[in-house]
């Protein structure tokens, strides 16, 4: 058992150990398609200048690169948003779904625990002329948020294997640690009506996902699907409103 310190609480959240709540098949696909993607990476790659919708980012070789599926995820994003609300991007990696959502918002705090994703996140900020609404912060989970929020957006690692650097830890959360905590202690961070939205897939325990919503109290609603294939394999891509 693993024990965690609760964000602005004196006491400890105890986690029990993450298992998988996948059929033996399921697991073993994701293990399977976990080796496929690790022998397709290559130790190359430098600084990227990509295209996110209408957005011009740079992104380091130690931060991963928005997904096909992430512009859809920030359009989604951005239909929920009213104007100037205040936004909580957790595990904000390049910081392309900030600064695009600060056209809309009044103020959003982008956080991430990778130290490369922090400086990417206000670089690109900066590049967008969005600064003065992008607040950036390196922060495992909550321990370095403040404050309340009308929307929280995660986009977690799907996977619950051990990350082999900073940059694999964009894809590998160790026994969803991350994921539980989120879950057990995101509600103090929500404004009244405040939502949460979720992205995740296939390529992840999705009964996992489910079961932290239910027990955290949420509704979900699907705002967000999309499959395409990924080293060979389906996978199915989906976004949750929570309320």
């Amino acid at each position: 058992m693993t024990t965690h310190q609760a964000a602005g609480d004196a006491g400890t959240v105890q986690m029990d150990e993450y298992r998988p709540l996948l059929p033996p098949e399921g697991v073993e696909r994701i293990r399977e398609l976990r080796q496929t993607l690790l022998q397709g990476q290559s130790d190359e790659a430098g600084e990227e200048t990509v295209s996110f919708l209408h957005l011009t980012l740079k992104v380091p070789a130690e931060v991963m690169t928005p997904c096909p599926v992430s512009p859809l995820f920030g359009q989604a994003i951005v239909a929920e948003l009213d104007e100037g609300e205040r936004m909580l991007d957790m595990g904000t990696g390049s910081g392309s779904l900030s600064v695009l959502a600060a056209g809309t918002a009044g103020h959003v705090l982008a956080v991430d625990l990778n130290p490369h994703a922090v400086e990417a996140a206000r670089v690109n900020a900066a590049l967008n002329g969005v600064s003065d609404r992008v607040e950036v912060r390196q922060s495992d989970v909550f321990t370095n948020v403040d404050g309340t929020f009308d929307l929280i957006v995660f986009n977690p690692p799907f996977q619950w294997f051990a990350a082999r650097d900073v940059a694999d830890a964009a894809t590998q959360d160790e026994n969803y640690g991350a994921l539980t905590r989120f879950f057990r202690e995101v509600r103090g961070y929500l404004a009244d009506d405040g939502r949460v939205m979720v992205f995740f897939s296939t390529m992840g325990d999705v009964h996992y996902l489910h079961k932290l919503i239910a027990d955290a109290g949420f509704q979900r609603e699907e705002v967000l699907q999309h499959s395409a294939p990924v080293a060979g394999t389906q996978v199915d891509f989906f976004a949750y409103l929570l309320r």
